[in-house]
């Protein structure tokens, strides 16, 4: 047998040496050890070693040739006649994975059915396994017998093992496994089979009976600590009084002998919704000391919990700081990461400098993965302290100079300009660090980021002038992307300091005989633009605008939009490109294949194909053709379910002064022709809104889309909402399937349809902004609107603001739409353009005040202070 080969895993490790015993085995190699399969006297462990190596090659996508399969097959056949459980284990295992030809079956067969009639039920349970993964629909028949008698077996094992081998074999002979069904009615009636995963009843029954007794097993024990914990999360009763038997088990367990039993207690209860610190203390007090267990596997999980704990309850997790302390020497390098990044989280103001020493040496010993984990808590930590930014920023700095790849040099750099951001103290040393860190940066990437966060950040400071070099340095040394990229931030300093516009001027002539045009091409339109020669910079505020401002246009709705521009003497109107995203361009069609409604062929296309082509049809209709600009259209919204006779879905057509409500209708019974369709709207419950026009479609075939139209007039700058009644009304004219003609006669016929609701964010366009905090603070704070709300009780803050969102129909920006698990609080940011093409900001702060009760704070900027007062009432009313 070969041995195995030594590795070293890292040379600054104390030369520690780990083993592997699959390092450099070959299939050579493995096949000729396989012959001791056919030794007189059988060594069962040698035996087991070498299938273990055999399985490793299959599932490392090695190929053994029909030869080889044979030999190995055949081989392990003879092992049947050793009695050792482990070995026999072991070929059950090898012969599913060699999955034997229908004649190799023949010789396997005997033997497995032997076994699956033994004495000992796991060598049933197995048998039956190997045998229905690798038998056939002819050979079946013959062990269906054994197969129904196992399934309701008293043993679990072997009437689960026969229930799973059933699933498998309805792929292949469903006609067989269909004659079970009395068998497994009765398995699933027994006691064995009543933990069903959606039965939540069967759950709590099944939890209530079982910690009144006394589980042994203590792999049994953690997977009923998991079922409690289901149930206490499902019920809604979790904070009173009627669940606490359930708790006091899960604190019970926590004095159990087994340590698994203990560890899966703890973090059952640390993982709770709402649990309090009291009810913390003692999972706590139990995690704490298995962090100074000799065990490797006790310490991780321990740590691993606490540093979840911490990022919601660090208070609770302070008493352990001392404990995780010594781990940061700790010779394992996950459990080091995880201490100290936890020791980030729960440390206070006084401990961070020590924090800091600690960590220098620390760095160098863990892999990047572990480095980025532990960056992201240095931000966190100085975000906390922000008194504390030099020496945290220092670090950052120190690290950001030594070796490391992209991910975690982005990490550093993300963090050190979301600390210039939040501390402006901070902003002088950052920038500096950053510049530093491109004199000598290998990705084209991060060098283009700062440059872009220095052009915007820079001419703010006391003396911009120091920055310019390392700009500059930019233009000379790098590839041709970072060249254009330093040719903007450059320009950027010489539209806000004016004393730097003549040395700006000097430089970007400089660049007028760079190699690669996009760099000749910027400095050409800066020195234009800086010199007052360029069309878009008449004043200083346009120069600053198309400098500085965000490019909310969607790039894809742009190219477009110049696709379908047609050259005449009126110039391209950039204000005419949609500002709406969407993530999806299309409602999905009912599954039954019908063809796209309306203009719907183009529907299929990107959102701004079905923008353009909603407005060419509805200016095409004279009766709308006086409506002025369309503002919005909404994403289809279905009016019947699908595998109906008929299909219909609307879009709503939001103007400054009307709705058109575009119906498109689709017959799916193709011995019917239905004639002037129209639909007869009920509009007794929305008051705002008046009817003004009605366009029928006069002629629906077969699998035909048609559409027709209804308007509404409602007062311009009222914010109209309502529900609104549908009725299909036709002629429907019987067709002969043989001539494709239709009768003359035909007779009137109704359908009703779903009600349709214009709620307030039908007059909102879904926009993001690029930097929320640059777009915030460019906007008046005279405009802002800040108010408290109670939102009652939710099931959960994520619940809560997806409600929010869904009323105000706005762009969650930055991800900030999603809420961490167990997160007591959260921000959440909105962008959108009110109708009017009034641009809105929205800063949402939820918070927990009870064990589910969620409070919020709305805060709003926009280019009108009337529409944030609008959008406080929307919430209001919402």
């Amino acid at each position: 047998m070969a041995q195995p080969l030594v590795v070293k895993k890292d040379d600054d490790l104390d030369e520690e040496e780990y083993y592997s015993p699959f390092l450099g085995i070959e299939k050579g190699a493995v096949l000729q050890e396989a012959r001791v399969f056919h030794d007189p006297q059988l060594d069962a462990r040698r035996c087991c070693q070498v299938i273990t190596k055999l399985l490793y090659l299959l599932n490392q996508g090695d190929t053994f040739t029909k030869v080889e399969a044979t030999e190995v097959f055949f081989a392990t056949t003879k092992l049947f006649q050793s009695k050792d459980a482990g070995l026999r284990r072991m070929v059950y295992l090898m012969i599913k994975e060699l999955s034997p030809s229908a004649d190799e079956v023949i010789i396997v067969t005997s033997s497995l059915m032997k076994d699956m009639n033994s004495k000992t039920d796991m060598y049933r349970a197995n048998a039956i396994r190997v045998l229905c993964r690798i038998i056939d629909s002819t050979l079946l028949t013959q062990i269906e017998r054994y197969l129904k008698q196992a399934i309701v077996d008293k043993n679990p094992v072997v009437a689960s093992a026969a229930l799973v081998s059933g699933i498998y074999l309805l792929q292949t002979s469903p006609e067989v496994v269909k004659r079970w069904s009395n068998e497994v009615q009765e398995a699933v009636q027994s006691r064995a089979a009543l933990i069903r995963q959606n039965d939540r009843l069967a759950v709590s029954k099944l939890v209530t009976s079982l910690t009144r007794g006394s589980v042994r097993s203590p792999l049994a024990q953690c997977l009923l600590i998991r079922y409690t914990s289901q149930v206490i999360r499902e019920s809604s009763m979790n904070s009173q009084g009627g669940d606490r038997p359930f708790f006091d088990f899960l604190e019970s367990c926590l004095r159990n002998k087994a340590e698994m039993v203990i560890l899966e207690a703890a973090r059952a209860i640390t993982e709770l919704n709402g649990v309090t610190s009291r009810e913390l203390t003692p999972a706590i007090t139990v995690l704490q000391l298995f962090l100074s267990s000799s065990k490797p596997v006790l310490r991780f999980a321990a740590v691993r919990t606490l540093n979840k704990v911490a990022s919601t309850h660090p208070l609770a997790v302070t008493n352990c700081n001392i404990d995780m302390e010594s781990l940061i020497s700790d010779q394992n390098r996950s459990i080091a990461t995880l201490a100290i990044t936890t020791l980030l989280k729960t440390g206070n103001e006084s401990s961070v400098d020590r924090l800091m020493k600690q960590m220098t040496n620390f760095m160098s010993d863990i892999a990047d993965e572990f480095k980025i984990v532990v960056v992201e808590a240095i931000r966190s930590l100085c975000l906390k302290f922000p008194l504390k930014y030099r020496s945290l920023m220092n670090f950052l700095s120190n690290i950001l100079r030594e070796e490391g790849g992209f991910e975690y040099k982005k990490a550093i750099v993300d963090s050190i300009i979301i600390l210039i951001r939040d501390i402006p103290d901070a902003k002088e040393s950052g920038l500096f660090h950053l510049c530093e860190f491109i004199e000598d940066c290998e990705f084209t990437y991060l060098s283009t980021q700062i440059l872009h966060f220095l052009g915007n950040e820079g001419p703010k400071t006391s003396d911009p002038s120091k920055y310019i070099r390392y700009i500059y340095n930019r233009v000379i040394l790098e590839n041709a992307t970072v060249r254009a990229s330093a040719v903007s931030t450059l320009a950027k300093f010489g539209a806000l300091v004016d004393s730097l516009k003549p040395r700006i001027f000097v430089l970007l002539r400089r660049c007028l005989f760079d190699g690669d045009d996009e760099v000749r091409d910027r400095a050409t339109l800066y020195l234009k633009l800086l010199g007052g020669e360029a069309t878009v910079g008449e004043t200083e505020k346009d120069v600053n605008e198309f400098l500085f401002g965000s490019f909310d246009i969607p790039l894809v709705n742009l190219e477009t939009s110049l696709r379908n521009y047609e050259p005449s003497e009126a110039p391209f109107d950039i204000s005419s490109v949609s500002l709406e995203t969407k993530s999806q361009p299309l409602a999905e069609k009912k599954t039954t294949g019908k063809k796209p409604t309306g203009p719907a062929s183009a529907l299929s296309g990107p959102v701004p194909t079905v923008d353009a082509s909603y407005e060419k049809l509805l200016s095409s209709i004279p009766e709308f053709a006086g409506f002025g600009k369309l503002f919005k259209s909404s994403a289809p919204v279905e009016l019947t379910e699908a595998e109906t006779e008929y299909s219909v879905n609307v879009v709503k057509h939001i103007y400054d002064g009307h709705v058109v409500l575009q119906y498109n209708c689709t017959n799916t019974i193709p011995e019917q022709l239905l004639e002037e369709v129209v639909v007869f709207v009920d509009a007794s419950e929305a008051d705002e809104f008046s009817e003004v026009a009605t366009k029928s479609l006069r002629s629906l075939p077969y699998d035909s889309p048609g559409q027709t139209f209804v308007a509404f007039e409602k007062l311009e700058g009222v914010l109209a909402t309502g529900k609104f009644s549908n009725i299909l009304k036709f002629i429907v004219k019987e067709v002969d399937p043989s001539t494709g003609e239709a009768d003359d006669d035909g007779v009137e016929d109704e359908y009703q349809l779903e009600d349709l609701e214009i709620t307030s964010a039908d007059y909102m366009l879904k926009v993001g902004v690029s930097n929320f905090r640059n777009a915030w603070e460019s906007m008046d704070p005279e405009s802002e609107r800040v108010d408290e709300y109670g939102l009652g009780a939710r099931e959960s803050l994520a619940e809560a603001v997806s409600a929010v969102i869904g009323i105000l129909g706005m762009q969650p920006c930055e991800g900030t739409d999603v809420v961490p698990s167990n997160s007591r609080s959260h921000t959440c940011l909105l962008s959108g353009v009110f109708i009017g093409n009034v641009k809105v900001l929205v800063r949402l702060s939820f918070g927990l005040s009870g064990p589910k009760e969620v409070a919020m704070k709305l805060a709003v900027r926009s280019d009108d202070p009337e529409i944030s007062d609008k959008i406080h009432e929307i919430v209001a009313n919402g």
